[in-house]
Parts: structure tokens; sequence; C-alpha cells
């Protein structure tokens, strides 16, 4: 892979804050025009992640590009060209929307006031009140407006509807990577929203104890997980039941009397028929999942908040 052709690159990253590691030899390319979600837990390593790459922070170990360009040592050339919207937008609060732009348009080698203008109007900005009196949903969507009329190449969103009703958290996602779309725009989003990314991104990385442990396209993340459900009445205790369920790479596994609830990552017929006439059964139920079901049984025994 030549990763000077790609907008996004993490390789190789590690991060520790004194004798804890944040991100461990984490790596993934997000490819131009995608849509890359990158999920995990609270402490999971996403935010030193994206630290890194808009060159925020210097890595231990491993690199970050975006556009061809070391992040860490071409930061001011780099963010010319790519927009970030942080978790929490740091827009002066006596500042309108007015003001920020007419400052932006000032000092960004790319500005479109009317997109701005236009966008602010679309969902209903107030343009002369200062932000400090915006709601969080407003402030959120200044930022957005802000970054998107410098029309970068590649966006950055880390969690960008938090704290966001549910209705505003899809009109912003849905609106948002449509516009891109259009544009040909690569985004890298970090979110807790996954019904929200479900039907958006392209692919999906997911972090666990700053290990990147899923790096796969949205379609193939759900066809590979699959929930088994099944009533045994051969007398199998749990640990038989379990030793039968390896082939199909279990994520969770719950047996209760004579039921198996299980989620497996390996859902391909020939492995379910190999279970079956393995532990002498002839009914299962098999069951697709959402990219939330799938996240809480690959991270829902993992410290910290979802």
């Amino acid at each position: 892979m030549n990763i000077d052709a790609e907008p996004l690159v993490v390789d190789h990253l590690f991060v520790r804050y004194g004798t804890v590691t944040a991100v461990d030899d984490v790596g993934f390319t997000v490819h131009q025009g995608e849509v890359y979600a990158l999920l995990g837990r609270n402490g999971a390593g996403k935010s030193s992640t994206i630290q890194c790459l808009v060159g925020q922070r210097r890595a231990e170990a491993g690199e970050c590009r975006l556009l061809g360009l070391d992040s860490w040592k071409k930061r001011r050339r780099i963010m010319e060209k790519v927009g970030l919207v942080p978790e929490t937008p740091d827009i002066p609060p006596g500042a309108s929307a007015v003001d920020l732009g007419r400052f932006l348009g000032r000092i960004r080698p790319v500005w479109s006031a009317d997109e701005y203008a236009a966008r602010l109007e679309r969902v209903r900005v107030p343009c002369r009140l200062p932000a400090g009196r915006l709601s969080k949903g407003q402030r959120r969507q200044l930022a957005l407006a802000a970054v998107l009329a410098a029309e970068p190449e590649v966006l950055v969103l880390d969690d960008p509807t938090l704290g966001l009703d549910a209705v505003v958290r899809r009109t912003l996602l849905e609106e948002l990577v449509g516009e891109l779309a259009d544009r040909g725009t690569t985004v890298l989003v970090t979110t807790h929203d996954l019904a929200g990314i479900e039907g958006i991104a392209d692919r999906v990385g997911i972090m666990k104890q700053g290990r990147l442990v899923f790096d796969e396209t949205m379609d193939g993340l759900k066809s590979r997980f699959r929930r088994l459900r099944c009533v045994l009445d051969n007398g199998l205790s749990a640990d038989q039941v379990e030793s039968a369920l390896q082939p199909l790479e279990p994520a969770v596994i719950r047996v209760v009397g004579a039921g198996v609830d299980v989620v497996i990552g390996r859902a391909d017929l020939r492995a379910v028929a190999r279970f079956k006439e393995t532990v002498g059964i002839t009914e299962v139920e098999v069951e697709s999942l959402s990219l939330e079901e799938i996240f809480v049984a690959l991270c829902g025994d993992e410290d910290g908040g979802v």
C-alpha cells in the first residue's frame, strides 16, 4: 500500500501516559471519500488517537499521516485542508456566528461565506447571538458550519452528537454525511451514537483497551456476527456446550438450563451445521444483529462508560 496516496493513515501508533499504554500498536487507513467510524468505550484510546492524528500530541511510536503528510511535523500545512470538530467546540463565548465568520474569512485560505450563511440559516442558528448563549446543539452546528465553509478534504469529527437529543443527532449525521458524500470528502468520526452511524459509515474500527480489535466494512462486520439461540435436551453440561461453540468464535455465551443464547463471530452455514451435529440438535435460530448489539457483545465486559 502506498500510504502517501491515502488521505488518512494511522500506522503502528503507540501512546503512553506514564506507565499506562493508552494506544497499543493501532493502525488503519481511511480511503478517499469513505466515512470511517472509530468506536470504543470511554478510555479505549479513541481521543488519544485523534489527538495524534491532528497533530495535537506526539506519539511515543508510529505515525499518523493526513493527505500524505506527517501530522506532527506538518500540522500547520495539513490543517489548511483538514476540518476538525472536537467534542467540545472551542468557540469564544462572546463571539456571534457573524463575528466568527468574519474572522475565519480573513485567515482561512479557502472560505465560502455564502455556504456558511446558508448552512446557519438551514439549521436555524441565530447569527447575532453570542455563542455562550446558544444551546449545545446550536454551538455544535455553528462549529460544523465554520469547518465546512472552509471546504476541507478530510473531516475529523470527535463525537459530534454527544449530548444532543435523538432528533438532532439523526438530522445532523444524515445531513452532514449526505453533503460530504457529494463532495467526496473523507470522514473519520468517533461516536457513541451507534444507531445513527450504522447506516452512514462505510467502514468501522472498534477499539478495546487501547487496541484496534476490528477494522472492516460495516457490511462485513454485520455479516460476520449473528445471535444463535437453541434449546438442548440431551443433558450436555455448560462446559461441553461452550467447547462445541468455539469453532463459531463466540463473543458472548449465555447458557441457562437447557437454553443457549450466544453471539458468534463466525456465522457461516458449515460452522453452524457442525455445531448442530456436535451437540445433537436439529433446530437453531440464527438472527442478525444491529451495530449496537455487536458493539455491546464485543466491549460490554470492558471497564468504562458506553
